[in-house]
C-alpha cells in the first residue's frame, strides 16, 4: 500500500479546547484483490462530545473512505472494540483495516520488531470504515472545564488542559458508554453528510454487547437506521461469564470449546481418531446440554453411578483427569484448565485462545503467575502496529499516548441503569430482539473463535435459539464459528473465511 503526502486535514475544526489537536489526513492507494488498486482517503481526527452544549470529550477515530464513497449507496461501518477499555486497534490493524500487523498462518506472534503488511482482507472492498476509540481509550479523552474565574488563555497547551482522572469516569458507565458512541455516529453523518447512505455497526467482545444495545439505542434514540450489525466474539449476558457452585448455563456453555482446545492439542480421549472440529464440536455440545446438564443441575442428587459416569465422559472429552473433573463436580474453571491440560510440558494455553501456548515461568506453584499468551502476548505486537500506522503511515503528530487497553477503564467500569439490588441480570440480547423487531430489515452476523474460553461461542449460540425469532427474522441472523479464539482472525485461513463472509453478508444486506 502506498501513501501519497498530500496533507489535507480538517480546516473546520470544532471551536473547542480540542482545537489543540490536530488531525492527518492521507491518500492512500489500497490494493483490493480482484479489482487492482484504489485510492482511499485516511483520516484520523476528533469529534467533540458535548453536554448542555458544551465540550465535554474529544473522541478519536480514523475514517477510511474510498473515491467512490461519496455514492449514497456506498455503506459506511462504525467499528469499535471492547474491554471495557480496549482501543479499536486490534480490529483495525488486526483485520478490517488497509494495513494489519503480521502474523504466523496459525495465528502465533512472530519474534518482535512488529511489522505492518498490506492486508488483503481489508473490507473497504464492500464498505468505507471508522474506527473509534471510546473516552478513556486509543487517544479519547475528556476535556477539563476551566476554572470559573480562569482568564482565557492564548497558549494552546493551556487551552487544552489535561483532563483529570476523575472527569473520565463519567463515560466509564454502560448507558454513558452507549450514549457517547450514539451521539458520535449521529455528529459523523452529520458532518459527512452520509445520513442516506447504509450505515453497519461491528464490534468485538464487549463492543458485540454495544452493538447489541445499540441496535436499540441507535434506532430509537437517534435515528440512525441500520442494514446490519456484526457482533464479533461478544459477550451477549454479562452474568453468564463466570459460573459458581450453584448455576449450570456458564458451565455447559464454555465445556465445548474446552473439549475443541483439548482435541486440538490431542489431549482429548472422547472423540473418536480423525474426528473434525466440526464433528466434534456436535458431540461435545450434545454432551454438555445433556449428560453435564444433568450434573450441574442435580449434583450429588444423581446415583454414584452417573455421577461417575458423567464425570469420566466429561474428562476424556476435556483430556484432565477424572479425578480432577470428579473432584469439581465437573466444573472446571477455565484458568483451572489452560494450566493442567499441558501441565507435564510446563507450558500454559491461552485464556482467549486455548491452541495458543506460552511456557509457564512458575510451573511448581500452586497459583500460576505467568503472562497469559493471548492478551499481555499480543500487547506489543498491537501497540506497535497501531502507533506505526497512525503517526507513520498517516502522518499524525499528538504527544499523547495511545491506550490500547486501560485497565483503569476496566476496573472503574459502572454497569449502572439497575433499578433494585436484586436486578443482576445484564444483558445485551433484549436489545438486538428489540432492535431486529423494530428493522425487520437489518441483518445480523454473529461470529466466534471455537478455543475462546472468554466468550465461548456456544452462549451465542444457545442464546440466539432462545430469542423466539420469527422465521423471516431467523433468515436474517448469520452465525458462525472459524478456527482460532477470540480474535480468530489472527489465523490466516479464518481471517481469509470471515472476509468472504462477511462480503456475502453485505451483499445481501444492501
Amino acid at each position: 500500500m502506498a501513501e501519497q503526502a498530500k496533507d489535507t486535514r480538517d480546516k473546520d475544526k470544532d471551536p473547542s479546547p480540542a482545537g489543540a489537536l490536530k488531525g492527518a489526513s492521507r491518500e492512500l492507494t489500497v490494493a483490493l484483490p480482484g479489482a487492482g488498486d484504489a485510492r482511499c482517503e485516511a483520516t484520523a481526527d476528533w469529534m467533540i462530545l458535548r453536554k448542555d452544549d458544551k465540550p465535554v470529550a474529544e473522541m478519536f477515530h480514523v475514517h477510511y473512505r474510498m473515491a467512490s464513497g461519496r455514492r449514497a449507496d456506498r455503506p459506511v461501518t462504525f467499528v469499535f472494540n471492547g474491554g471495557p477499555g480496549a482501543a479499536s486497534a486490534y480490529l483495525h490493524v488486526g483485520a478490517l483495516g488497509p494495513r494489519r500487523v503480521h502474523f504466523n498462518a496459525d495465528g502465533s506472534l512472530p519474534k518482535p520488531p512488529a511489522r505492518l503488511v498490506d492486508n488483503l482482507e481489508t473490507w473497504l472492498a464492500f464498505t468505507d470504515l471508522v474506527f473509534i476509540d471510546p473516552i478513556g481509550t486509543g487517544f479519547s479523552r475528556t476535556i477539563a472545564a476551566p476554572a470559573a474565574d480562569a482568564a482565557p488563555s492564548t497558549d494552546a497547551k493551556a487551552a487544552a488542559p489535561a483532563a483529570p482522572k476523575e472527569a473520565d469516569h463519567e463515560f466509564f458507565t454502560m448507558s454513558r458508554d452507549l450514549e457517547s458512541l450514539g451521539e458520535f455516529i449521529s455528529r459523523f453523518l452529520s458532518k459527512h453528510q452520509l445520513w442516506t447512505n447504509p450505515v453497519f455497526i461491528a464490534g468485538e467482545s464487549y463492543g458485540g454487547f454495544r452493538a447489541a444495545k445499540l441496535t436499540r439505542l441507535l434506532q430509537q434514540g437517534y435515528g440512525v437506521g441500520l442494514s446490519g450489525a456484526m457482533l464479533i466474539s461478544p459477550a451477549m449476558e454479562l452474568h453468564l461469564l463466570d459460573g459458581g457452585d450453584y448455576d449450570a448455563l456458564h458451565w455447559l456453555e464454555l465445556f465445548p470449546s474446552m473439549a475443541l482446545s483439548a482435541l486440538h492439542h490431542g489431549r482429548s480421549r472422547g472423540f473418536a481418531a480423525g474426528t473434525t472440529a466440526e464433528g466434534a464440536r456436535e458431540q461435545a455440545e450434545a454432551f454438555a446440554t445433556g449428560p453435564l446438564a444433568s450434573l450441574l443441575i442435580r449434583g450429588r442428587g444423581l446415583s454414584d453411578a452417573e455421577y461417575t459416569s458423567i464425570c469420566h465422559q466429561a474428562a476424556a472429552l476435556i483430556g484432565l483427569p477424572e479425578a480432577f473433573v470428579r473432584e469439581r463436580g465437573g466444573r472446571v474453571t477455565r484458568e483451572a484448565f489452560v494450566r493442567e491440560l499441558l501441565r507435564e510440558q510446563r507450558v500454559v494455553c491461552g485464556l482467549y485462545d486455548a491452541s495458543m501456548l506460552a511456557i509457564d515461568p512458575f510451573s511448581d506453584r500452586d497459583s500460576f503467575h505467568g503472562a497469559d499468551p493471548t492478551l499481555f502476548a499480543v500487547e506489543r505486537a498491537f501497540t506497535a502496529g497501531i502507533n506505526a500506522h497512525l503517526r507513520t503511515t498517516l502522518g499524525l503528530e499528538t504527544d499523547r499516548d495511545y491506550r490500547l487497553l486501560s485497565f483503569e477503564v476496566n476496573n472503574t467500569w459502572k454497569l449502572d441503569g439497575r433499578k433494585h439490588a436484586f436486578e443482576l441480570q445484564v444483558g445485551a440480547t433484549d436489545d438486538l430482539r428489540y432492535g431486529m423487531a423494530l428493522n425487520p430489515h437489518m441483518r445480523v452476523m454473529i461470529t466466534h473463535g471455537y478455543y475462546d474460553l472468554v466468550t465461548p461461542y456456544f452462549a451465542s449460540a444457545r442464546l440466539a435459539q432462545l430469542m423466539r425469532l420469527q422465521p423471516s427474522q431467523r433468515e436474517r441472523l448469520v452465525m458462525t464459528s472459524y478456527l482460532g479464539g477470540h480474535m480468530y482472525y489472527a489465523w490466516e485461513a479464518s481471517r481469509r473465511a470471515f472476509r468472504a463472509d462477511v462480503g456475502a453478508f453485505y451483499a445481501a444486506s444492501v
